[in-house]
């Protein structure tokens, strides 16, 4: 097997590992439809999760244009994935990391980010908010705390929501890279769980400029489908990571979105479990959303197309969870 240039080559550091994750052709998973499902492994980056590219690009991008001292520390806002990405770069580029996350998320990611050096700062939910369910009203309780504390430590706000690097991440690698191994492959449509809106909007930027036929496709949790103008009566779903419920995110404000996904909480965990038992990927809940919201497209309009998705994160960030129960 010809290996990418990557893997021929010693790496300064564990960032320069960060993105060329493989695309697979999801064979198994598409039994009984006509079509199929390219999905990009982005469990495979070093922190587990795709939002290892943010974390460098914002930590890059933020360096290079001085808004980033040396050894300042930064604070960001996370559910486990971008603190875990942030962790690993401002440890290696020397930084002192805050993560303010919502005790709504799962263990596995508080532990990890503080294995890898981060200060992890645990907000409690709202009255009512269960475990495993965090609702736009806890991000707020969250936001709250990551502003007192950027103010406090004069530290560098990694804002994932506002920052452009979350976008350039995505346009500039995720996107080029799986238009790049697809080559020779017609792609009819892109599908993305909408957390901040970054990887949605930036592969959809890429795609487009490539082949403005490409349908793309924004993921939301049923009940919290708020992007798409729908009420939010499920703002405590259980697909960690994006939903919600924020009518507006900046990254999609310039983007073409060509249609909206919903998908239920069963639907992202039998497809995150079919993944795993079908392909032997072992994923996430929103990876889960993804695959759903794809076979949906294959079994409607799309048939016999070929849908593109991200695999956004592993499946050992939520052993804790009742993802993994015995069916």
């Amino acid at each position: 097997m010809a290996m990418t240039s990557r893997e021929c080559r010693l790496l300064p550091s564990v960032v320069d590992a960060i993105g060329d994750t493989p695309l697979v052709d999801l064979s198994r998973l598409v039994e009984g439809c006509d079509g199929r499902i390219l999905a990009k492994l982005e469990f495979l980056n070093p922190g587990f999760s795709k939002k290892d590219r943010i974390a460098r690009q914002i930590i890059d991008d933020a360096e290079a244009d001085g808004t980033l001292a040396p050894g300042q520390t930064v604070v960001e806002l996370t559910s486990g994935n971008t603190g875990t990405g942030l962790a690993i770069v401002c440890g290696i580029r020397r930084h002192p990391f805050v993560a303010v996350m919502s005790r709504g998320n799962s263990v596995e990611r508080a532990r990890q980010m503080m294995a890898l050096g981060a200060e992890v700062v645990l907000v409690d939910q709202l009255p009512g908010s269960p475990p495993g369910q965090v609702s736009g009203g806890d991000l707020a309780k969250v936001e709250a705390v990551a502003q007192r504390i950027v103010t406090e430590r004069q530290a560098f706000r990694a804002d994932q929501f506002q920052l452009h690097g979350n976008f350039r991440a995505h346009y500039l690698h995720t996107g080029p890279e799986i238009l790049r191994q697809a080559a020779g492959i017609r792609i009819d449509a892109f599908c993305d769980f909408a957390g901040t809106g970054g990887s949605f909007a930036g592969c959809a930027a890429a795609f487009k400029e490539r082949d403005p036929n490409i349908q793309c496709f924004a993921v939301e949790p049923a009940g919290a489908a708020a992007l798409s103008g729908g009420p939010v009566t499920r703002p405590n779903h259980r697909i960690q990571g994006g939903g919600y419920s924020i009518a507006a995110l900046p990254m999609l404000a310039e983007q073409r979105i060509d249609g909206f996904l919903e998908v239920t909480d069963e639907e992202a965990i039998a497809g995150a479990r079919r993944l795993a038992r079908a392909e032997g990927i072992f994923s996430g809940f929103s990876s889960g959303a993804n695959a759903s919201a794809a076979l949906q497209l294959l079994r409607g309009s799309f048939a016999g197309g070929t849908i593109v998705i991200l695999l956004n994160d592993s499946g050992l960030k939520y052993l804790s969870t009742d993802l993994w129960e015995p069916a």
